[in-house]
Protein backbone atom coordinates (compact mmCIF):
# COMPACT_ATOMS: atom_id res chain seq x y z
CA UNK A 1 0.00 0.00 0.00
CA UNK A 2 2.81 2.42 0.89
CA UNK A 3 4.51 1.62 -2.41
CA UNK A 4 1.27 2.39 -4.29
CA UNK A 5 0.89 5.73 -2.48
CA UNK A 6 4.51 6.69 -3.23
CA UNK A 7 3.97 5.88 -6.91
CA UNK A 8 0.77 7.95 -7.01
CA UNK A 9 2.49 10.94 -5.42
CA UNK A 10 5.43 10.56 -7.80
CA UNK A 11 3.25 10.76 -10.91
CA UNK A 12 1.26 13.66 -9.47
CA UNK A 13 4.48 15.62 -8.91
CA UNK A 14 5.70 14.64 -12.36
CA UNK A 15 2.54 16.10 -13.88
CA UNK A 16 3.03 19.36 -12.01
CA UNK A 17 6.65 19.62 -13.08
CA UNK A 18 5.61 19.01 -16.68
CA UNK A 19 3.29 22.02 -16.47
CA UNK A 20 -0.16 20.43 -16.29
CA UNK A 21 -2.61 22.57 -18.30
CA UNK A 22 -5.48 24.12 -16.30
CA UNK A 23 -9.00 23.72 -17.68
CA UNK A 24 -9.17 27.39 -18.74
CA UNK A 25 -6.11 27.02 -20.96
CA UNK A 26 -8.21 24.94 -23.35
CA UNK A 27 -10.71 27.76 -23.89
CA UNK A 28 -11.15 28.96 -27.46
CA UNK A 29 -10.73 32.62 -28.30
CA UNK A 30 -14.16 34.21 -28.38
CA UNK A 31 -16.99 35.91 -26.49
CA UNK A 32 -19.69 34.16 -24.49
CA UNK A 33 -22.62 36.42 -23.59
CA UNK A 34 -25.63 35.54 -21.45
CA UNK A 35 -28.36 38.20 -21.50
CA UNK A 36 -30.73 38.23 -18.53
CA UNK A 37 -33.95 40.03 -19.50
CA UNK A 38 -36.31 40.98 -16.68
CA UNK A 39 -39.78 39.64 -17.56
CA UNK A 40 -41.35 40.35 -14.15
CA UNK A 41 -44.76 42.00 -13.79
CA UNK A 42 -43.31 45.45 -13.10
CA UNK A 43 -42.11 45.63 -16.71
CA UNK A 44 -45.70 46.51 -17.63
CA UNK A 45 -45.19 49.94 -16.04
CA UNK A 46 -44.52 52.85 -18.38
CA UNK A 47 -41.48 55.04 -19.05
CA UNK A 48 -40.79 57.70 -21.64
CA UNK A 49 -39.88 56.34 -25.06
CA UNK A 50 -37.80 58.00 -27.77
CA UNK A 51 -40.87 59.90 -28.98
CA UNK A 52 -41.36 61.44 -25.54
CA UNK A 53 -44.53 59.44 -24.94
CA UNK A 54 -45.09 56.79 -22.28
CA UNK A 55 -44.69 53.13 -23.28
CA UNK A 56 -44.60 49.92 -21.22
CA UNK A 57 -41.06 49.11 -20.17
CA UNK A 58 -41.16 45.69 -21.77
CA UNK A 59 -41.86 47.23 -25.22
CA UNK A 60 -38.93 49.58 -24.76
CA UNK A 61 -36.72 46.70 -23.62
CA UNK A 62 -37.91 44.55 -26.54
CA UNK A 63 -36.68 47.20 -28.96
CA UNK A 64 -33.41 47.40 -27.05
CA UNK A 65 -32.95 43.63 -27.32
CA UNK A 66 -33.46 43.81 -31.09
CA UNK A 67 -30.82 46.55 -31.26
CA UNK A 68 -28.42 44.40 -29.20
CA UNK A 69 -28.92 41.45 -31.55
CA UNK A 70 -28.33 43.60 -34.62
CA UNK A 71 -25.19 45.12 -33.10
CA UNK A 72 -23.71 41.75 -32.22
CA UNK A 73 -24.55 40.47 -35.71
CA UNK A 74 -22.70 43.41 -37.28
CA UNK A 75 -19.72 42.81 -34.99
CA UNK A 76 -19.63 39.11 -35.85
CA UNK A 77 -19.93 39.76 -39.57
CA UNK A 78 -16.77 41.89 -39.64
CA UNK A 79 -14.68 38.91 -38.65
CA UNK A 80 -10.94 38.99 -38.03
CA UNK A 81 -7.81 38.07 -39.93
CA UNK A 82 -8.22 34.56 -38.54
CA UNK A 83 -11.80 34.16 -39.75
CA UNK A 84 -15.31 34.78 -38.37
CA UNK A 85 -15.63 36.01 -34.80
CA UNK A 86 -16.45 33.28 -32.31
CA UNK A 87 -19.53 34.43 -30.37
CA UNK A 88 -21.99 32.39 -28.34
CA UNK A 89 -25.02 33.98 -26.76
CA UNK A 90 -28.10 33.00 -24.78
CA UNK A 91 -31.22 34.68 -23.41
CA UNK A 92 -32.41 34.07 -19.85
CA UNK A 93 -35.78 35.27 -18.49
CA UNK A 94 -37.98 34.75 -15.43
CA UNK A 95 -40.66 32.08 -15.59
CA UNK A 96 -42.68 30.84 -12.61
CA UNK A 97 -40.41 32.96 -10.39
CA UNK A 98 -37.31 31.16 -11.58
CA UNK A 99 -34.69 31.63 -14.32
CA UNK A 100 -35.34 30.03 -17.68
CA UNK A 101 -33.07 29.84 -20.74
CA UNK A 102 -35.49 30.65 -23.55
CA UNK A 103 -32.46 30.70 -25.85
CA UNK A 104 -29.71 28.45 -24.46
CA UNK A 105 -26.13 29.55 -25.00
CA UNK A 106 -25.22 28.69 -28.60
CA UNK A 107 -23.34 30.05 -31.62
CA UNK A 108 -24.85 33.50 -32.13
CA UNK A 109 -27.65 34.13 -34.60
CA UNK A 110 -29.64 37.35 -34.42
CA UNK A 111 -32.93 35.94 -35.71
CA UNK A 112 -33.98 33.96 -32.59
CA UNK A 113 -33.39 36.98 -30.33
CA UNK A 114 -35.35 39.26 -32.64
CA UNK A 115 -38.19 36.76 -32.97
CA UNK A 116 -38.43 36.38 -29.20
CA UNK A 117 -38.40 40.16 -28.66
CA UNK A 118 -41.18 40.68 -31.18
CA UNK A 119 -43.29 38.00 -29.51
CA UNK A 120 -42.87 38.87 -25.82
CA UNK A 121 -46.03 40.56 -24.52
CA UNK A 122 -46.77 39.23 -21.02
CA UNK A 123 -44.51 40.36 -18.16
CA UNK A 124 -45.53 38.49 -15.04
CA UNK A 125 -44.20 37.22 -11.71
CA UNK A 126 -41.31 38.09 -9.45
CA UNK A 127 -37.66 39.00 -9.92
CA UNK A 128 -35.20 36.17 -9.13
CA UNK A 129 -32.09 38.12 -10.07
CA UNK A 130 -29.70 36.15 -7.88
CA UNK A 131 -30.76 32.79 -9.26
CA UNK A 132 -30.76 34.14 -12.82
CA UNK A 133 -27.21 35.46 -12.38
CA UNK A 134 -26.17 32.07 -11.04
CA UNK A 135 -27.66 30.13 -13.99
CA UNK A 136 -26.54 32.58 -16.68
CA UNK A 137 -23.11 32.96 -15.10
CA UNK A 138 -22.46 29.25 -15.08
CA UNK A 139 -23.60 28.97 -18.68
CA UNK A 140 -20.86 31.35 -19.82
CA UNK A 141 -18.38 29.92 -17.32
CA UNK A 142 -18.71 26.52 -18.99
CA UNK A 143 -18.88 27.94 -22.53
CA UNK A 144 -15.32 27.05 -23.44
CA UNK A 145 -14.62 30.62 -24.64
CA UNK A 146 -12.02 32.99 -23.26
CA UNK A 147 -14.23 36.03 -22.65
CA UNK A 148 -17.30 35.50 -20.48
CA UNK A 149 -20.02 38.10 -19.85
CA UNK A 150 -23.44 38.33 -18.23
CA UNK A 151 -25.59 41.35 -19.18
CA UNK A 152 -28.60 41.95 -16.93
CA UNK A 153 -31.41 44.34 -17.88
CA UNK A 154 -33.75 44.78 -14.91
CA UNK A 155 -36.21 47.28 -13.52
CA UNK A 156 -36.26 46.21 -9.91
CA UNK A 157 -34.78 44.64 -6.83
CA UNK A 158 -34.48 40.93 -6.26
CA UNK A 159 -37.81 39.60 -4.90
CA UNK A 160 -37.41 35.82 -5.15
CA UNK A 161 -34.55 33.69 -3.83
CA UNK A 162 -31.04 34.89 -2.94
CA UNK A 163 -29.87 38.35 -3.95
CA UNK A 164 -27.29 38.70 -6.74
CA UNK A 165 -24.67 39.98 -4.28
CA UNK A 166 -25.09 36.63 -2.49
CA UNK A 167 -24.77 34.40 -5.58
CA UNK A 168 -22.02 36.38 -7.34
CA UNK A 169 -19.21 35.50 -4.88
CA UNK A 170 -19.78 31.76 -5.41
CA UNK A 171 -19.68 32.29 -9.17
CA UNK A 172 -16.46 34.25 -8.81
CA UNK A 173 -14.90 31.54 -6.66
CA UNK A 174 -15.76 28.87 -9.23
CA UNK A 175 -14.29 31.03 -11.98
CA UNK A 176 -11.16 31.51 -9.91
CA UNK A 177 -10.80 27.76 -9.48
CA UNK A 178 -10.89 27.46 -13.27
CA UNK A 179 -8.32 30.27 -13.55
CA UNK A 180 -10.72 32.46 -15.50
CA UNK A 181 -13.27 35.21 -14.82
CA UNK A 182 -16.87 36.19 -15.55
CA UNK A 183 -17.69 39.88 -16.12
CA UNK A 184 -21.15 40.97 -14.94
CA UNK A 185 -22.98 44.09 -16.14
CA UNK A 186 -26.22 45.45 -14.62
CA UNK A 187 -28.44 47.98 -16.36
CA UNK A 188 -30.83 49.40 -13.76
CA UNK A 189 -33.82 50.37 -15.89
CA UNK A 190 -36.21 52.79 -14.17
CA UNK A 191 -34.78 51.87 -10.78
CA UNK A 192 -32.09 53.52 -8.67
CA UNK A 193 -28.70 52.02 -9.53
CA UNK A 194 -27.82 52.18 -5.83
CA UNK A 195 -30.03 49.10 -5.42
CA UNK A 196 -27.12 47.17 -6.94
CA UNK A 197 -24.36 48.67 -4.81
CA UNK A 198 -23.63 45.20 -3.41
CA UNK A 199 -22.69 43.68 -6.77
CA UNK A 200 -20.84 46.85 -7.76
CA UNK A 201 -18.58 46.38 -4.74
CA UNK A 202 -17.89 42.88 -6.03
CA UNK A 203 -16.68 44.23 -9.37
CA UNK A 204 -19.84 44.27 -11.50
CA UNK A 205 -20.55 47.12 -13.90
CA UNK A 206 -23.68 49.01 -12.78
CA UNK A 207 -25.34 51.76 -14.84
CA UNK A 208 -28.75 53.42 -14.64
CA UNK A 209 -31.34 54.30 -17.27
CA UNK A 210 -34.62 56.16 -16.67
CA UNK A 211 -36.05 56.11 -20.21
CA UNK A 212 -35.60 54.59 -23.66
CA UNK A 213 -32.91 57.04 -24.75
CA UNK A 214 -30.81 56.38 -21.65
CA UNK A 215 -31.35 52.62 -21.93
CA UNK A 216 -30.03 52.59 -25.48
CA UNK A 217 -27.07 54.79 -24.53
CA UNK A 218 -26.09 52.60 -21.59
CA UNK A 219 -26.42 49.37 -23.55
CA UNK A 220 -24.30 50.81 -26.35
CA UNK A 221 -21.67 51.78 -23.77
CA UNK A 222 -21.55 48.28 -22.28
CA UNK A 223 -21.50 46.54 -25.65
CA UNK A 224 -18.84 48.78 -27.16
CA UNK A 225 -16.61 49.36 -24.14
CA UNK A 226 -17.05 46.21 -22.09
CA UNK A 227 -18.14 43.27 -24.23
CA UNK A 228 -17.55 43.51 -27.98
CA UNK A 229 -14.40 45.64 -27.98
CA UNK A 230 -13.32 44.24 -24.63
CA UNK A 231 -12.19 47.70 -23.54
CA UNK A 232 -11.77 46.66 -19.94
CA UNK A 233 -9.15 45.34 -17.59
CA UNK A 234 -8.81 41.54 -17.63
CA UNK A 235 -11.12 39.93 -15.03
CA UNK A 236 -9.33 39.53 -11.74
CA UNK A 237 -8.67 36.00 -10.56
CA UNK A 238 -10.46 35.30 -7.33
Amino acid sequence: MKSFRRTTVFFALLALCAGAIPASAADEEGVALAIVYDTSGSMKEAVKDDAGKFSPKYLVANRALVAIANRIEAFAAKGTAGGPRNIRAGLFVFQKDGPQAVLPLAPFKAAPFITWAHGFTEPIGGTPLGEALNVAGRAVLHSGLTRKHVLIITDGENTVGPRPDVTLPALQREAGQKQTGVSVHFVAFDVDAKVFAGVKKLGATVVGAANESQLNTQLEFILEKKILLEDEEPPKKQ
